[in-house]
């Protein structure tokens, strides 16, 4: 983990509210389906303004903290907001100092080790604290890139 600035951001895709321990349980888990539908071929082909092809994943509107309901947006990063296909939404996700965490190797499994490192760091007291405002998860052909609001 290391400490640096993210630039502002602008996401586009589809959105659910859960919490961390609704997705330990396959009925009540709601990730899995929003991960399909946004992995799904062209599922953002008809979005404009696309920044490039990576998926963006924005974990928002925390109820307290990692144990509480927060929504996760699966999209593609955009320039401008562009005229939303529907079932979709927009969330701009601000600039802020964050915590950097690498996600290497297979997946989903690396990203809950990630995920798993974080939480360690927030019920430990390590610091810089959590802020529990807009985490940003960047994917890419090596992995994933979380940055955690502190």
């Amino acid at each position: 983990m290391d400490v640096t600035n993210r630039d502002e951001v602008i996401v586009v895709g589809f959105a659910v509210r859960t919490m961390n321990a609704d997705e330990l349980d396959p009925v009540r888990a709601k990730l899995p389906p929003l991960w399909q539908r946004a992995g799904a071929p062209g599922a953002f082909a008809h979005v404009a303004g696309r920044v490039d092809e990576r998926l963006y994943a924005v974990l928002t509107d925390y109820e307290s903290d990692h144990h509480g309901a927060y929504t996760q947006i699966v999209g593609c990063a955009v320039r401008t907001v562009p005229r939303l296909p529907e079932g979709m939404v927009a969330v701009r996700v601000p600039a802020a100092r964050v915590l950097r965490v690498e996600a290497r190797g297979p997946m989903p499994q690396a990203i809950i080790d990630a995920w798993q490192q974080v939480w360690k760091h927030t019920e430990s007291g390590g610091a810089p604290a959590r802020s529990f405002t807009t985490d940003l998860e960047v994917h890419h052909p090596d992995g994933a890139d979380l940055y955690v609001a502190v």
